[in-house]
């Protein structure tokens, strides 16, 4: 009998736990933050913590990944917990459209966060308001064989016209100009997130991804027209279809492709022997009168809107924002603070990001983080097969302004 009811009563306190019901002076925090290193590296911050505010306990409850974007948005609307990790742009907007977020702008105006997080604000505003605090992104941009460019005499390029010129060379000799595997479609929603940025600018992608411009608009089809130079003449990697991005990137290390568009997640697995070939420069400037902006993906803590302990959270979500803790956590993630005055750690590939990513007149999230599932759904399958059929385009933008209609009513 004793042993039932203490079972009962362990069954209670894990449910007690995970309904997100603290006691006085416990915060809880539930994050999908699970692989080895974000891991260690959380437990550390929060011992941390914990030491510089003694009266508060933190319950810090970790999830799967692909379970945790299911389960947030029960917790959400029942009994969250008190902090949330989550993502920005069109997935935090989802939760604070749904007033499920708390705003935290009175943290940002106390922190003088808008100047410290400069080029990640666009990005956590909403109506004028900030509603979470980020901890973390990464650059994307084209990782490139240096030792293939010198073999023929290929400078960086700069400038749209010099990335094709390039390419053009590099196919003249055998070598496939882009390596992408586009099987699993989101690789293709990559490069039309760069081509609609750098032809159209950050506030009409935005628009774009809000649902509030027509995919048959002439400016989309003429982001869909310039990156025709690109597909037309074979620059991307044969039959990448039916590759994934993995499957995709041993061209590009046994010299049977050049440059590869992708994110920064990609440096970790650099062969060794090819390592010290590797490059990267940011995606060229197609027109000079728009700003440059870039894919950013950003990692981001919230406060549910019924929380019940928003005090001990907003000393969390403050405190996480220190340039200190940003340099922590991210040197453990290979990733960037987005706090500019934290420091990245000293590697070449991330030295570049935070130069660039430093410098952006904004960023977006990547497409299916800005725009609605159900247009990212149809979207990356068209993008993909505009790359295969080309021809198709009118087609192609037509139906996706269908599904822009129905999704965004």
């Amino acid at each position: 009998m004793m042993s039932k009811l203490k079972q009962c009563g362990q069954a209670l306190a894990l449910a007690t736990l995970i309904g997100g019901y603290a006691n006085a002076g416990e915060l809880i925090i539930n994050s999908d933050a699970s692989d080895p290193a974000p891991k260690a590296a959380f437990a550390e911050i929060i011992a941390e913590f914990e030491k510089e505010y003694p009266d508060i306990k933190v319950k810090y409850n970790l999830y799967d990944h692909e379970a945790y974007k299911t389960t947030i948005r029960n917790w959400l609307v029942t009994s969250p917990p008190d902090v949330v990790h989550w993502y920005a742009g069109n997935r935090m907007k989802a939760f604070v459209d749904k007033g499920l977020f708390e705003d935290v702008s009175d943290l940002w105006q106390q922190n003088d966060m808008a100047a410290d997080f400069a080029t990640a604000a666009p990005a956590m505003t909403i109506d004028g308001k900030q509603w979470g605090v980020p901890y973390t992104y990464y650059q994307w941009g084209i990782y490139y064989r240096k030792d293939i460019f010198e073999k023929y005499d290929i400078e960086e390029p700069y400038l749209w016209e010099e990335l094709v010129e390039a390419s053009k060379i590099l196919k003249e000799n055998g070598v496939a100009p882009i390596a992408i595997g586009t099987k699993y479609l989101w690789t293709a929603a990559g490069w039309f997130d760069y081509m609609n940025l750098r032809v159209n600018g950050l506030d009409f992608h935005m628009e774009l991804m809000d649902g509030k411009v027509p995919y048959t608009d002439p400016r989309v089809v003429k982001t869909m027209e310039k990156w025709k130079e690109m597909i037309e003449p074979g620059y991307f990697l044969e039959n990448h279809a039916s590759y994934s991005w993995q499957e995709a990137q041993p061209f590009l290390y046994n010299g049977e492709a050049a440059m590869y568009l992708i994110g920064n997640f990609i440096t970790p697995n650099f062969p060794d022997e090819v390592k010290d070939k590797m490059g990267f420069f940011q995606f060229p400037i197609i027109d000079p009168t728009v700003g440059v902006a870039e894919d950013a993906p950003m990692d981001t803590l919230h406060i549910p809107a019924k929380a019940k302990n928003k005090e001990d959270a907003r000393k969390y979500l403050a405190f996480m924002a220190r340039p200190e803790n940003q340099t922590k956590i991210n040197k453990a993630l290979l990733q960037i603070p987005p706090n500019k005055k934290a420091k990245a750690e000293d590697n070449e590939f991330l030295n570049k990001g935070v130069a660039m990513l430093g410098s952006a007149s904004g960023t977006a999230q990547f497409y299916d983080r800005d725009t609605d599932p159900a247009m990212a759904k149809a979207g990356m399958k068209g993008f993909q097969e505009f790359m295969v059929h080309p021809d198709r385009l009118d087609k192609i933008l037509k139906g996706l302004e269908k599904t822009r209609q129905r999704t965004f009513k």
